[in-house]
């Protein structure tokens, strides 16, 4: 997954991020490591401080996100997992009422409120999993199966939540629309 640059997305939402927290559950697995080294690497030329914030339950979610609110400049990228999704509309509506720009990893998110997602196409994810499913079922070893990273990425803006108190998330919607490439060209910046 391009986390990379999600701290880029909201620095442009949000120009005055200076922090940007994970929110992540790391009984989930330690793949957050991996997430946390790429966005320091992008968020540091973006003078942008990335630091882990590991969540078990809606009490700690709360607690985490009201302390991030309590500064100004601070953002949130929400890490995918199974904990994290069982309390999405919690994480969702104390974004929102703290006033903290956020970026989520399915566009559902996205759809319920959130105010954007960037992330893997789940829809083109399945397609490619069940024709493994298929090539399986054929009498294909599994051993013998490419490995295949995903192809396509979503970026969904809610333009209900963007529509509130902070006007530069139209611009940078804007900005997209005429910045995007033509579909014979991929854009890899988004």
């Amino acid at each position: 997954m391009r986390c990379a640059s999600r701290p880029e997305i909201l620095k442009e939402i949000a120009p005055k991020t200076a922090r940007v927290s994970l929110l992540l559950n790391p009984d989930t697995g330690s793949y957050y490591v991996e997430y946390l080294r790429s966005v320091e690497s992008v968020a540091l030329s973006s003078s942008v401080q990335a630091t882990l914030a590991p969540v078990h339950n809606a009490g700690e979610i709360e607690t985490t996100i009201k302390a991030l609110a309590r500064e100004p400049g601070g953002g949130l990228i929400v890490l995918p997992s199974a904990p994290i999704t069982a309390h999405i509309d919690l994480v969702i509506r104390l974004a929102a009422q703290f006033r903290t720009p956020a970026v989520y990893p399915f566009g559902s998110y996205a759809r319920q409120g959130g105010l954007l997602s960037y992330g893997v196409e789940l829809n083109d994810l399945f397609r490619h999993a069940a024709e493994y499913v298929d090539r399986i079922l054929r009498g294909e070893k599994p051993a013998d199966l490419p490995v295949q990273a995903p192809t396509k990425y979503e970026l969904v803006i809610n333009l209900k939540t963007a529509n509130g108190p902070r006007t530069q998330y139209i611009a940078f919607q804007r900005s997209l629309r005429h910045d995007t490439a033509s579909p014979s060209e991929p854009n890899d910046d988004l």
